[in-house]
């Protein structure tokens, strides 16, 4: 077929000497009228004699010859516009502009040692049931008195958690480090972790002031004392409440779960009634309560009466992301966990029977929106932030670098989602877990001495749908 020079005439526009070949679909002509009005193809009617183009073919178009002029009608798209805000790129952004660009938490001023203060406040912010009470809390600051003390410290924990909400540029913690120091005139930076953590939050619960620490992060021990020098001396049982276990290392603990295993089940020495003497007694400790948050401590330093420091053990001890507590439980806690770990293995089977089927059929498994995401409670009903399947899931860690517990440097590492922050006071900025996971020691690098497990979520079956 021939190739027309033709004329299209558009609004107040024409378009003189425009190739028509035949020889094309007419959306090839289509589009050379595009790049000269702007108008789309789909909203192109293009007209000759009372006829229309139709995009099937040539042959609705009559009385097409050279020099003929075409009508066109349609409306052009705008032009672009100017964005308001110009874009600005990542080499420009300042250190805020560009966390909030990436969705990163806030960093904290370090104020003079205090970057163990500084980490501790974000492993703590990882916490989403602390963070609620601490909007609900309603105390004020104080400088006097041990109980509006302890008081101003959860007060100032809550205005300092609400500026690191409402941004992220830098905070700087001068407010909670002042009250810290009003209360407790020896605190340094190297203090002991419980004592800052357990002090936190009263919070009213039924009617009765009960502190949110002892909800969601106590556990209790019960434990049998047996002499195994006399059978006939009884065996004591007592119980305790714990706000973390301790994993101490030895020679042959290579990882955590064994450590916290060695301390279960121990033999003293300690005076004995019966024989009148100094004997030896073998300890069994189970765990009778499990807290939602569990706090675990490596015990990593010593003293070294010698050199008189503070030595710290560098030994390699790897930890898991994924935590299971069971064999430590009682068994009375064990039988209640089994029906929430029934659960957690039916989901998993059904995941698993699920994917296998989607793939024999070619098809996918549709994926969940994380907002639509419910989960089933992870306590039991009448005991609010316990565990009640023994499942873990880490959710931060924080880790000492150096040689000594008067010396080096302490940083958070703190989970969101499914991604890893590490909060080096005002420096903030993603890793991978496979960083986390290198924590563990064996150097001179950042070693895990706190790590914070959260409780592992069940999630509510969706409804089954599957597309291709």
């Amino acid at each position: 077929m021939p190739v027309y020079k033709v004329k299209v005439k558009w609004q107040k526009q024409k378009f003189d000497d425009i190739d028509l070949d035949t020889d094309e679909p007419p959306e090839v002509f289509k589009a050379q009228l595009f790049a000269l009005s702007g108008v789309q193809p789909d909203r192109q009617k293009v007209m000759l004699k009372g006829s229309t183009l139709k995009d099937e073919g040539w042959e609705t178009l009559k009385g097409l010859k050279n020099g003929v002029t075409l009508m066109m009608m349609g409306t052009a798209d705008a032009l672009p516009q100017e964005p308001v805000e110009r874009p600005k790129f990542v080499e420009d952004m300042s250190e805020a502009e560009l966390n909030k660009a990436m969705e990163l938490p806030a960093g904290m001023t370090n104020l003079g040692n205090t970057c163990y203060m500084n980490a501790t406040v974000q492993c703590l912010r990882n916490v989403p049931e602390l963070k609620e009470v601490l909007k609900r809390f309603q105390g004020g600051l104080s400088s006097s008195g041990d109980l509006t003390a302890a008081q101003s410290i959860t007060a100032a924990f809550r205005d300092l958690n609400g500026s690191m909400d409402s941004g992220s540029a830098t905070i700087t913690p001068i407010v909670l480090l002042q009250v810290l120091h009003m209360a407790f005139p020896h605190f340094a930076e190297k203090a002991e972790q419980g004592g800052f953590r357990q002090q936190l939050i009263p919070v009213p619960e039924q009617g009765k002031m009960k502190r949110f620490m002892d909800q969601f992060f106590s556990g209790e021990l019960v434990s049998t004392m047996k002499c195994v020098e006399s059978e006939e001396e009884e065996e004591k049982t007592s119980s305790e409440t714990f706000f973390q276990l301790s994993c101490f290392i030895s020679q042959d603990v290579k990882y955590m779960q064994l450590g916290l295993q060695s301390r279960l089940e121990e033999i003293i020495t300690k005076h004995s009634p019966s024989l009148s003497r100094d004997a030896q007694y073998k300890k069994t400790s189970k765990v009778r309560r499990l807290p939602a948050y569990l706090t675990i401590q490596m015990v990593r330093f010593f003293y070294k009466e010698k050199e008189n420091v503070n030595a710290k053990i560098l030994k390699d001890v790897k930890f898991p992301m994924s935590l299971d507590l069971f064999d430590m439980c009682t068994s009375e806690l064990q039988t209640k966990l089994e029906p929430i770990r029934s659960k957690f293995k039916e989901e998993e089977d059904r995941k698993v029977e699920e994917a296998q089927k989607a793939k024999e059929a070619g098809k996918r498994v549709e994926t969940q929106d994380k907002k639509d995401i419910q989960y089933e409670a992870y306590d039991f009903p009448d005991d609010i932030g316990s565990n009640n399947s023994g499942y873990y899931e880490l959710q931060a860690v924080l880790t000492h670098q150096g040689r000594s517990s008067s010396s080096g440097h302490y940083v958070a590492w703190v989970r969101r989602d499914a991604d890893w922050i590490k909060c080096d006071d005002d420096k903030v900025y993603a890793v991978t877990e496979e960083d986390v996971l290198k924590l563990s020691g064996g150097g001179d690098w950042h070693c895990a001495y706190v790590l914070l497990y959260g409780p592992r979520r069940l999630e509510v079956p969706p409804p089954e749908k599957m597309e291709t």
